[in-house]
């Protein structure tokens, strides 16, 4: 899908031709779509497809007559039924007339922008729109880092109590993908930052570069908020695997000790079943004998389940 916008007086159009200082934003583009902005801007069509490729890595690029500038933003999708988050590239070329966005799905953070939700967001401010842009994509790494933070303190609160379950255990191993995810692309994205502090080929004016200096400071936050948030979860899950083992250890344990004390009268009834005579079997001729050896057997089983329970093994 392709969408053309101006801003004029601080009022966001939609615009149905190419004019100058507009703002052409391609989403999941059709063939055709790509190969007429390529065509009307004169760019490379391997250039406006870059983004659309998921294995494309962050980098600012420049060609004769325009820059390329991608990045990897945060994306929502469904893994092991269930919400998760991953990185997908965006790609800014930016024209003397234009700025073109690229990406393969919509996201919520040129949703913010075509809403008319950024204040001070011109089409007409070429690099401040992009460092807008890098800027909310900082922000919506670090506010997806706390949605995940959140979510592991709620798996961390069922630690140690009866509903923990196997599934706590996934569903941290999920997590820690996502950090993972963000890392990378966080560290990438870093690099890019730092290219274009040294960019000068398009006018850009003293608060743009103050600008810019945030989403570096940001971004850097970004980054010690994944490591930090890694490496709580990690250990928390290496704690919900601890207590599901140490519960699986105590429960072995405890079947264990019932059968021992249940091997007790199996062993002397099995004595007492032997082909033997009778009188060679102790309490065999007394009266009442079934009910003494019932009741020594049981004294038996109640003196090891007082010692088993002394050592802690039940």
């Amino acid at each position: 899908m392709r969408t053309i916008y101006k801003t004029d007086n601080g009022i966001l159009s939609q615009m149905e031709s190419f004019e100058p200082d507009v703002w052409v934003n391609l989403i999941s583009p059709t063939m055709d779509e790509l190969t007429e902005v390529a065509e009307y801007y004169d760019i490379d069509i391997a250039d406006v497809r870059a983004a659309l490729d998921e294995e494309e890595s962050s980098r600012v690029q420049m060609e004769d007559g325009y820059t390329l500038i991608l990045v990897d933003i945060p994306f929502e999708e469904i893994r092991n039924e269930q919400k998760a988050y991953t990185t997908i590239p965006l790609g800014i070329l930016l024209v003397q007339s234009a700025i073109i966005t690229v990406c393969s799905d919509d996201t919520v953070i040129l949703n913010y922008f075509y809403n008319n939700r950024m204040r001070g967001f011109s089409t007409k401010k070429k690099m401040r729109f992009v460092y807008q842009i890098l800027l909310r994509t900082t922000n919506l790494y670090q506010a997806l880092l706390r949605v995940i933070d959140k979510k592991r303190s709620e798996i961390e609160k069922r630690v140690g109590s009866e509903t923990t379950e196997d599934r706590d255990l996934i569903n941290l191993h999920e997590l820690e993908s996502n950090l993972v995810y963000f890392a990378t692309s966080l560290s990438a994205n870093k690099v890019v930052l730092e290219r274009l502090t040294r960019y000068e080929r398009i006018k850009q004016y003293p608060e743009d570069k103050e600008l810019l200096d945030d989403v570096i400071v940001e971004n850097r936050q970004a980054i010690e908020m994944t490591n930090i948030y890694r490496d709580i979860i990690h250990g928390a899950r290496e704690l919900v695997s601890t207590i599901i083992n140490n519960r699986l250890n105590n429960v072995m344990k405890f079947l264990t000790s019932i059968t021992l004390v249940m091997a007790i009268p199996t062993i002397i009834s099995g004595l007492y079943g032997m082909n033997v005579s009778g009188k060679w079997m102790p309490l065999s001729d007394t009266p009442h004998g079934f009910l003494i050896i019932c009741g020594l057997t049981g004294a038996v089983c109640l003196s090891a389940l007082l010692i088993l329970k002394r050592r802690k093994m039940l």
